[in-house]
């Protein structure tokens, strides 16, 4: 691939990527990331491409959410419409975290109303063994959509995304979504061997479903991790943290500011930068000043509008963005976004009323 000198670093970007050609260089969202503090904080909102809007429910009638993940002009149109609503200063991505570990050769189904399930879950050696490596060629899908998004997108820059290993581990063992994954943790006791093996192959796969989206045009990437809130610090530590830093790895000489959000994960905020985290994407629970202090005051934090209050009355929502912006001046730089998620019950005027709040401060 060419690669392009720019007068901060040099990159493995090709020479028609936003960053490297200039379009998101001067973004708020890129600037908050790199450490800078814009104006005003930038605002987009995890999961605002989705099922809270009139027109992807639209676009996507009749057709399968992996089957849209993998349909290029439909999948960039659904990542583009909350842009166009809101007027955010980031587009994310549309696809799901199990669309590698189904192009990685895995039986994966969305069902409505519970989430990923997978036919044959992944529960011993044996079946770790029989893991094979994304094919670059299966990725072509995504690349295809992310540059049809990124074209559209001119100065505002896309969001790639990627489930972190543990939570992408957790669908496999368990066969679907699970709060306290017992089978997952169990395996992770019982079978250190089988365990880093299995980490370590969703680590790979979540990092090429990575590097496909930033090569193609992402200016930014994050990486989720839904589970890991139920691991102790020990076993974050030592059993998980090494393979969230194999997935950010895959994206080394890339020069893209890497995000980590996790659910739950306030006891381990501090461990996050280690693994390769730029910026720390903090749910609802904890104050962002407090989170600031936990991390020394040394990273850029995305956060934390709680998603329960976005259909309360407009004076109460107004007054805990302020709270949070608030908050969030503790920090080196502050992305302002959600939690969690958009709720698929939110009224997505209460999103657009947010960003037009922000713009005006």
């Amino acid at each position: 691939m060419e690669g392009v000198s720019s007068p901060e670093s040099t990159s493995l970007l090709p020479a028609a990527h936003p960053l490297v050609d200039g379009r998101t260089t001067d973004s708020p969202l890129v600037r908050a990331a790199r450490g800078d503090r814009p104006e005003r904080p930038p605002v987009w909102f995890m999961r605002q491409a989705g099922r809270s809007l009139p027109e992807y429910r639209a676009s996507r009638a009749g057709t399968e959410m992996l089957d849209a993940c993998l349909t290029p002009d439909l999948a960039a149109e659904i990542t583009l419409q909350p842009v166009r609503r809101h007027g955010v200063d980031a587009a994310v991505f549309f696809s799901d975290i199990v669309v590698p570990v189904l192009l990685a050769g895995i039986d994966v189904t969305i069902v409505p109303g519970r989430g990923p399930v997978i036919d044959q879950p992944v529960r011993s050696s044996a079946d770790i063994l029989r893991l094979r490596p994304i094919d670059p060629e299966a990725l072509a899908p995504i690349r295809e959509a992310v540059a049809i998004v990124v074209a559209e997108l001119g100065s505002t820059p896309l969001v790639g995304f990627g489930g972190a290993p543990y939570t992408l581990a957790s669908y496999l063992v368990e066969g679907g979504p699970s709060k306290e994954q017992l089978r997952t943790r169990a395996l992770m006791r019982t079978d250190p061997p089988a365990w880093a093996a299995l980490l370590n192959w969703c680590a790979d796969v979540t990092g090429a479903f990575l590097r496909a989206q930033v090569e193609s045009g992402a200016s930014v990437a994050q990486l989720f991790d839904s589970w890991a809130g139920s691991l102790s610090r020990a076993d974050y530590h030592k059993r998980v943290a090494p393979h969230s830093r194999r997935a950010f790895d895959a994206l080394r000489g890339t020069d893209v500011s890497r995000i980590h959000f996790g659910l739950g994960l306030g006891d381990v905020l501090d461990l996050l930068p280690g693994i390769g985290a730029d910026v720390v994407g903090v749910d609802w629970r904890l104050p962002l000043d407090e989170a600031n202090r936990r991390l020394d005051g040394r990273v850029p934090l995305q956060g934390n509008i709680d998603p329960a209050l976005l259909n309360a009355p407009w004076r109460l929502l107004e007054r805990h963005v302020e709270e949070v912006i608030e908050a969030g001046s503790a920090a080196p730089a502050h992305i302002l976004n959600l939690g969690h998620g958009v709720p698929p019950e939110t009224d997505p005027d209460a999103l657009t009323r947010i960003v037009a709040f922000v713009h005006d401060r």
